[in-house]
């Protein structure tokens, strides 16, 4: 099973690369998002691979990300989620807007990806929730209510949940949840002002 490739920049398109690695081409589906985050034709690239056989087809699938390879295996291994809807998703929304929606079981946001109906974003977030959670007690993320609110008052400001977990977390370190609500508040704003 190929795990990780490292070559060069053959052939790019949105959806599919050709990378040279030691004088061999291998085709590499990619997501979107990791399109975005490509070279130009010749520079070096580094990707971690999923590699997805069948039958009549051996796929391999690239991310710049460990975050990305992570929340696509977790896609897949819903029933009637395949590797390429799976890129598709990721190709649709960022992994964070995903992670956000699946936890909120925002059914609606998941929907808007192209490709997914309301029953399949429904099977996503119920299937994903557990397994986020799973994750994030993994992590030691299993965060206090306190520590919650914080987080969603942010996000409702308009914040990104992954820059407002970190800061949160920091800012409760440095002040301890003793110090109330409204100062933590501040005090967070004041970092992610810094940002």
């Amino acid at each position: 099973m190929i795990a990780y490739l490292r070559g060069n920049l053959v052939k790019k398109q949105t959806d599919h690369i050709v990378l040279d690695v030691r004088g061999v081409g291998y085709g590499v589906s990619i997501p979107l998002s990791s399109y975005l985050k490509l070279g130009e034709i010749g520079d070096e690239v580094e990707l971690l691979i999923y590699t997805h056989v069948t039958d009549s087809a051996l796929n391999l699938y690239g991310f710049f990300g460990e975050e990305e390879r992570e929340i696509f295996l977790k896609l897949i291994s819903i029933s009637g989620i395949g590797p390429k809807l799976a890129l598709s998703i990721l190709s649709g929304i960022e992994v964070s807007d995903l992670e956000d929606a699946i936890r909120s079981a925002d059914i609606a946001r998941i929907s808007m990806v192209p490709g997914i109906g309301k029953k399949t974003a429904m099977r996503i977030a119920m299937e994903l929730q557990e397994k986020l959670g799973e994750k994030e007690k993994l992590l030691g993320l299993g965060r206090s209510q306190e520590s919650e609110d914080l987080i969603s008052a942010l996000i409702n400001m308009g914040f990104k949940r992954k820059e407002v977990e970190r800061i949160i977390d920091e800012t409760i370190q440095v002040h301890s949840l003793d110090a109330g609500f409204e100062t933590l508040l501040r005090e967070a704003l004041k970092q992610l002002a810094k940002l």
